[in-house]
């Protein structure tokens, strides 16, 4: 069989280039550190800096570097495995310590969420909305709309916790005292929204895995989640040992 046109290509410079970058940040630098500036690296690697360009934002796409505004660009943690399996199901905020909860307000759901809660329902009723962020290395990773019907936490009440991260606890630990009967889960390839893009450090429109949740109750649905999480330095594990990985 006679080689192909593709099979002929040479390797793009900034290409090798990156492998020789990601070597470099095995062996050279730690977890967090900052980068040289992009004239040091361009010197030491002996490549023009357009070409460097090139290879640090493969490099970036791929999870091991990240650029932070007011630092530069860092060494990036291990990617943060999300596990997208339905076999161990439990409530959202048990044993959770990587999600905090931020706040909580009664809103109506978009209606994509609202015919998933209920579908002869109506759309524009309120629900409570909680929002969570999942932190690690100290920095966001990924933002969590949980939108609970009133009717699925009916003793909670005003007095119990007013507002914010305290009536966010406060939904979700009564929640928990629910029966899960079991979930389901849909993960797909999205966007970053203006306010998510806002919380987890990226620009609107950066590509981010969607993982949206359904949690059931009583042979109905008792809350959807709907989490966004960074593409960079996500990736989606399956079965109960996680040890499966889409991306690394």
């Amino acid at each position: 069989m006679g080689t192909t046109q593709l099979e002929s290509v040479p390797e793009p410079k900034y290409w090798h280039l990156k492998t020789v970058i990601g070597e470099a940040l095995d062996t050279d630098f730690s977890v967090g550190e900052i980068l040289p500036n992009e004239r040091e690296l361009a010197a030491r690697f002996g490549v023009a800096r357009a070409t460097l360009r090139q290879a640090l934002e493969q490099l970036e796409l791929e999870g091991r570097l990240q650029r932070r505004r007011g630092v530069g660009t860092t060494v990036a943690p291990p990617r943060v495995g999300v596990d997208v399996s339905t076999t161990q199901a439990q409530w959202p905020g048990s044993g959770e310590e990587a999600w905090q909860p931020v706040d909580c307000a009664l809103a109506a759901p978009p209606a994509a969420v609202a015919r998933l809660l209920d579908p002869d329902g109506d759309a524009g009723e309120p629900v409570h909305t909680v929002r969570r962020l999942r932190v690690t290395h100290g920095q966001a990773v990924a933002a969590e709309q949980l939108y609970v019907p009133v009717r699925s936490v009916p003793d909670l009440t005003a007095i119990d916790a007013p507002s914010g991260a305290a009536r966010a606890r406060s939904v979700l630990r009564e929640l928990q005292r629910l029966t899960l009967e079991g979930q389901d889960r849909a993960v797909e390839l999205g966007s970053a929204r203006a306010d998510d893009a806002r919380e987890l450090d990226r620009l609107p429109g950066a590509p981010v895995l969607l993982v949206t949740t359904r949690y059931l109750t009583d042979s109905r649905t008792a809350a959807v989640s709907v989490a966004t999480y960074r593409a960079d330095t996500c990736r989606l594990t399956f079965g109960d040992a996680g040890d499966f990985g889409i991306a690394s």
